[in-house]
């Protein structure tokens, strides 16, 4: 939970930390059989909604980025003058033009974000399985428009790497990480997992990173502005050469600390209890006050680098918010 988070910049009545739980290993093989229904429901559920309302409006938005370069040749009689390469042309001492080659395929990869927040919800389900929903809908997006999709699973490292390929097979096994892995980090590093997967996709395409966004660092506030500064770089580095989507997964219970009195809270990343007057009012003011200024400053970064966002809660349906992002999309490209 985020209160439990932002105690550790702002301590209140703590006591003693338990020490935090000893990590879970890693686990993809013999996946259990609930996780293998759960894969299955998510992917029924999900083809339908994308058969029947993301059909068009994916390829719409998501098309492929144009012509791409592929070589240069002697001019032939007959080409078009426009296509002529100055530059070799000159170095030559005749004339050459550039060859393109239509590019229809998209890559799009999955940047999963598996931390210890990620593990609440107060509603219909955890933070995670609403990730592993949406995921699902834009795997299967992706394939259904002939396009590569990989995956990216993070916490406070990168933790489990899936390359982008086509084939209903690879969605269903990208579904099924995500549901089935179990993380050895219980941090979150998004700047770490932005610049891997920057490094790991040559060519321009569409990255979708799903995750609260709980960065515990907002400027506003003089926290940690070192670790803000490099969160922003890269965005910016990597929003220069990919289109980059923010895809914010919330819970409601989240936003503000009801008066209920002294609480225990067990941080879902450090595993240490924290003791909680909540009849305090400074302390709820003052933690309403930390979040919206945390979430000014992710929209400010957001927008400074033309990072799309949509914002999803745990309870509810997902399919207008996306819905939403696509239109919203679609009307841009159409000025």
């Amino acid at each position: 939970m985020r209160l439990s988070r932002f105690l550790r910049r702002f301590p209140g009545n703590a006591r003693p930390p338990a020490g935090p739980p000893a990590a879970k290993a890693k686990t993809l093989g013999g996946v259990p059989r609930e996780v293998l229904r759960q894969v299955k429901q998510i992917e029924m559920r999900t083809r339908g909604l994308v058969n029947s309302v993301f059909s068009g409006e994916y390829q719409s938005v998501f098309r492929g980025q144009g012509m791409e370069f592929a070589e240069v040749r002697e001019y032939q009689a007959g080409d078009d003058v426009r296509n002529i390469d100055w530059n070799v042309t000159a170095r030559m001492g005749h004339p050459y033009v550039k060859k393109h080659v239509e590019e229809r395929e998209l890559t799009v990869m999955l940047l999963v974000d598996l931390s210890g927040s990620e593990q609440f919800g107060t509603h219909e389900r955890f933070k995670a399985e609403r990730a592993a929903e949406i995921a699902a809908v834009l795997a299967l997006s992706a394939v259904r428009n002939n396009d590569r999709v990989g995956l990216l699973i993070f916490s406070d490292h990168v933790e489990h790497v899936v390359p982008p390929k086509k084939g209903k097979r690879h969605v269903l096994r990208i579904i099924r990480d995500v549901l089935a892995f179990a993380p050895q980090g219980r941090g979150t590093d998004i700047p770490a997992a932005l610049d891997y997967a920057g490094r790991l996709l040559r060519h321009r395409a569409v990255m979708f990173v799903l995750s609260d966004f709980a960065l515990l660092y907002p400027p506003d506030v003089g926290i940690d502005s070192a670790a803000y500064a490099r969160w922003e770089r890269s965005v910016r580095l990597v929003a220069r050469r990919h289109d980059v989507v923010a895809v914010s997964i919330r819970d409601d219970a989240e936003s503000a600390v009801p008066n209920v009195g002294v609480v225990m809270l067990r941080d879902p990343e450090t595993g240490h209890d924290v003791a909680v007057d909540t009849g305090r009012t400074e302390l709820r003011t003052r933690y309403h006050a930390f979040m919206a200024q945390e979430r000014n400053a992710i929209r400010r970064t957001f927008r400074r680098n033309s990072v799309d966002e949509i914002e999803v809660g745990t309870a509810g349906s997902f399919v207008a918010p996306l819905l939403a992002f696509f239109r919203r999309r679609e009307r841009v490209r159409g000025r």
